[in-house]
């Protein structure tokens, strides 16, 4: 089997772009941890397939598969370049389009200067849409992990996300406890965890621990949650700037409620065939 594809990233969330508009994915959870490989295979965050929508008021619909083969419910990285795929083969009509995504249908909008604006959808904090298992709902939660006390916030942004405030982006344990939230039995789904170290009212640094996959570059809903909690705390203003390892982000977000809008860049790296 062939497998043709597009090598794409987004602020350095990279990604494998797989047409199945004609076909659906003939790949394995294996075989996709095999195209995800680094060293022996194509390497990439996500996996993403362009397919038919089978809602009417969506103009295509795309898939998400994370490096170990798992579903993943949303991704706005992945969302811009699937946009920016969708253009430049001549099938994206002008103007904002509704996209079906895993999570449920989303809003993208082409820009001039080839950034792309997604409305990424209302953050979830009811514990039970995250999915969180704890009693009450709360701005913050302070849970026995792996044998260590943490404080963190929670939201869904599509995926379940959790996001702990660090002084220092840098030195923040990034794989020790992000790997022990992802896999904590609070959360029956697993978890993406951000670490986010607070600049200004309109400026924030996140690191993304993100779930199947581990540190990436760059997360998009991973940039979401981080604002929605931090907005919600009132530490942040409506409008603020996630820097990521890989690139800024551009977030607006008028309150709860209300959806988050995410701008920023989408970039073709290459096509390629993988011969299975």
């Amino acid at each position: 089997m062939t497998l043709h594809f597009s090598k794409m990233h987004g602020i350095g969330n990279d990604f494998v772009v797989v047409d199945c508009r004609s076909a659906p994915l003939d790949l394995s959870a294996a075989e996709i941890r095999r195209v995800a490989d680094r060293h022996r295979g194509v390497g990439f965050d996500q996996l993403l397939t362009i397919e038919r929508a089978d809602r009417a008021d969506c103009v295509w619909r795309y898939d998400i598969y994370n490096q170990d083969g798992s579903h993943a419910g949303q991704c706005g990285n992945g969302a811009r370049c699937v946009a920016l795929w969708l253009q430049r083969a001549g099938v994206l009509p002008s103007g904002a389009v509704r996209l079906q995504s895993p999570s449920g249908v989303i809003d993208v909008e082409m820009r001039d200067d080839r950034s792309v604006r997604v409305d990424m959808g209302v953050p979830q904090f009811a514990p039970a849409k995250i999915p969180l298992r704890v009693d009450v709902e709360a701005d913050s939660y302070t849970l026995e992990i792996a044998g260590q006390t943490m404080n963190f916030g929670a939201v869904s942004m599509g995926n379940p996300h959790a996001v702990i405030r660090v002084d220092d982006i840098e030195t923040a344990p990034v794989a020790t406890l992000g790997a022990a939230l992802e896999h904590s039995a609070h959360f029956p789904q697993r978890c993406n965890v951000g670490f986010v170290e607070i600049v200004a009212y309109d400026h924030v640094r996140l690191r993304v621990w993100e779930r199947g996959v581990g540190e990436t570059l760059a997360c998009g809903s991973g940039a979401c949650a981080a604002v929605a909690v931090l907005r919600r705390q009132k530490l942040v203003d409506d409008k603020v700037r996630v820097s990521l390892p890989g690139g800024d982000l551009q977030l607006e977000w008028a309150g709860p409620g209300q959806s988050m809008y995410m701008s920023g860049t989408a970039e073709f790296v290459f096509e390629g065939e993988w011969l299975a």
